[in-house]
């Protein structure tokens, strides 16, 4: 029983040995990095100021959906100006 344990040990460390260093060699060979290659910080910096102002457009047009400001009433007839 005692080398079965033993071996079952042995697995489960080479096992975990092995994820960590893929995911190291992933993380170090540019798998997922942040930056796409060849982006200058200018560049960087016009994608996330354009990524928030499209998030936020979507948040307002969420916020309007659910205060059912996005389309007009249908409970009247008239119109109001």
């Amino acid at each position: 029983m005692k080398n079965n344990n033993k071996v079952k040990g042995y697995v489960l460390g080479l096992f975990g040995l092995a994820f960590v260093l893929c995911v190291w060699v992933f993380l170090a060979g540019g798998c997922g990095s942040w930056a796409q290659p060849g982006e200058t910080e200018a560049e960087g910096q016009r994608r996330h100021m354009r990524n928030l102002a499209i998030n936020q457009q979507e948040m307002m047009a969420d916020i309007d959906k659910v205060l059912l400001f996005d389309k007009p009433s249908t409970l009247s007839d008239k119109r109001i100006r």
